[in-house]
C-alpha cells in the first residue's frame, strides 16, 4: 500500500506525517495527464565500472533510510553527465539538454560526494558554452555546439553559476587545490560576476523581468530570477576572497549585500510571493522562496522561513509533494525539484525533521527500478522523465546536509 502524507506543525516547522486521512480538497484544470518517460537503454548499467565509481567518493546516509535513494541519484547524475561535462536534464528525448541550473546542482551534489573530476566537467562545459556577455542560454545541446531552439534565455543562470562554483572550491578539503581549481576557473567566475553586476546596476537596482525555472516568457521580475542573482553575488565574492583579492572580495560582497536589501524591500512586503504585485494573477508564494535561504544565503531569517512554510502548505498536491509555487496550476501533480530543494534548505537551516519529511515523501515516490522522477500524479504513480537530475541532485545535497 503506497504511504500518504499530510503536513503537519512540529517544533521544527511544518513537517510531513503519514496518514490515512483523506487528501485535501483540489481543484482541477483540463490539461494532459504526463506520463513516465525513461530511456529503455537506461537500466542497461555497468555495475562493476558503477560500484567503482561510487567507490571513489562517498555516499551521504550510508547506512540509512536514504542510502539507496542516494545511491541510484548518484548513479542517475552520472549517467546523466556526458563527457563534454553537460548534464542531462533527464534521458527522454525533450529532456537531453543541459540547463545552467540543473547542471550547477549536479556540480555541486558530485563535489560534496568526493567527485571533484566530475565536478569540474561540469562547471568546464558552463564556462565553454557562456555567452559573452557572461550570461548564459535556458539550455544547451550535450555536445556544446549551441541552442536546440529559440527559447529566451534564463538570467538566473549565472547565478546559478556562481553558486556552483563557490560550492564546489569549499567541498575541496585543501586550500591549495581549492585555490589552483578557482584560477583555473577564473574566466567564468569573472563573466559571470560582471553580468550580475552590469543586471543589477552594481546591485543598486533590480534586474529586468527574465524566464526562470518556470520554463515561460515573464513580463514581471520574479522571485526566481532575482534571488539566484544574489546568491552568485554573494558567493563570487568569497570565491575571490579564496583567490586573495581582498578588494574585489569586498566590492562585490558589497554590491551583493545592497541587491539582497532590494529584494527585501520588493517582495518582503508580499510575504516573498512569486511577484512583489499580488494585485494580478498569478501569485502567491512559490518555490523561490527557498533561493533566500542557507546555502544559498548566509542565514535563515524568520520572515523567509514563514514563507517558506506558507509554500509548503499553500502548494501541497494530493499526493503529497509541492507543485513549484501556489500559482501553479491545479491539475494534481506534485513536482520532486521543488520538493527536493525545500527537503535541502530545511536541512541547511536546521529543520531537520522538515528535511526528512520531505525526504522520505520523494524516498516513497521513487520509480520501480529507483530513479527520482520529475512528477507525482495525484494518485501517486510517478511521471515524466525519470531520473530528473535536478531533482537527484537536490536529494542527494539534502542527505549530505542532514
Amino acid at each position: 500500500m503506497r504511504r500518504r502524507w499530510v503536513l503537519t506543525a512540529g517544533g521544527t516547522g511544518l513537517v510531513l506525517a503519514a496518514a490515512g486521512a483523506t487528501a485535501l480538497p483540489e481543484r482541477t484544470e483540463a490539461a494532459p495527464v504526463p506520463r513516465l518517460l525513461n530511456d529503455a537503454s537506461w537500466h542497461a548499467a555497468d555495475d562493476g565500472a558503477d560500484a567503482a565509481w561510487l567507490a571513489e567518493g562517498v555516499v551521504p546516509g550510508a547506512g540509512g533510510p536514504y542510502e539507496a535513494m542516494v545511491r541510484q541519484g548518484l548513479l542517475d547524475l552520472r549517467a546523466l553527465t556526458a563527457a563534454s561535462g553537460a548534464v542531462a536534464a533527464g534521458p527522454a528525448p525533450s529532456w537531453r539538454y543541459a540547463w545552467p541550473r540543473d547542471s550547477a546542482f549536479a556540480a555541486v551534489a558530485l563535489a560534496r560526494t568526493a567527485h571533484p573530476g566530475d565536478a569540474d566537467r561540469v562547471l568546464g562545459f558552463l564556462a565553454d558554452v557562456q555567452l559573452d556577455d557572461g550570461g548564459f542560454e535556458a539550455r544547451y545541446l550535450l555536445d556544446g555546439g549551441g541552442t536546440p531552439d529559440g527559447r529566451r534565455r534564463q538570467d538566473d543562470g549565472a547565478g546559478w553559476a556562481l553558486w556552483a562554483l563557490r560550492e564546489v572550491l569549499d567541498a575541496d578539503p585543501s586550500p591549495a587545490s581549492a585555490r589552483a581549481r578557482a584560477e583555473g576557473a577564473r574566466a567564468l567566475l569573472e563573466a559571470a560576476t560582471e553580468f550580475v553586476l552590469d543586471r543589477t546596476g552594481g546591485g543598486e537596482e533590480l534586474p529586468e523581468p527574465s524566464p526562470d525555472y518556470w520554463e515561460r516568457r515573464e513580463t514581471r521580475l520574479t522571485l526566481g530570477t532575482a534571488a539566484p542573482l544574489v546568491a552568485g553575488l554573494r558567493a563570487a565574492a568569497a570565491v575571490h576572497s579564496r583567490l586573495g583579492e581582498r578588494r574585489r572580495a569586498l566590492a562585490v560582497g558589497r554590491a551583493a549585500d545592497r541587491l539582497r536589501a532590494l529584494v527585501r524591500e520588493r517582495f518582503a512586503p508580499s510575504g516573498f510571493a512569486r511577484y512583489a504585485d499580488l494585485d494580478e494573477p498569478p501569485g502567491g508564494v512559490d518555490a523561490a522562496v527557498a533561493f533566500l535561504l542557507p546555502p544559498f544565503a548566509a542565514r535563515a531569517e524568520p520572515d523567509v522561513l514563514a514563507a517558506l512554510d506558507r509554500y509548503q502548505v499553500q502548494a501541497r498536491r494530493p499526493a503529497g509533494g509541492l507543485a513549484p509555487g501556489a500559482g501553479w496550476r491545479r491539475d494534481g501533480v506534485s513536482w520532486t525539484p521543488e520538493t527536493a530543494v525545500v527537503a535541502h534548505v530545511a536541512a541547511c537551516s536546521g529543520r531537520t525533521g522538515q528535511a526528512r519529511a520531505w525526504l522520505d515523501w520523494l524516498d516513497a515516490h521513487r520509480t520501480s527500478w529507483g530513479s527520482i522522477p520529475e512528477k507525482v500524479l495525484a494518485d501517486g504513480s510517478p511521471a515524466g522523465p525519470a531520473p530528473l537530475g535536478w531533482s537527484a541532485a537536490a536529494a542527494v545535497l539534502a542527505v549530505a546536509a542532514l
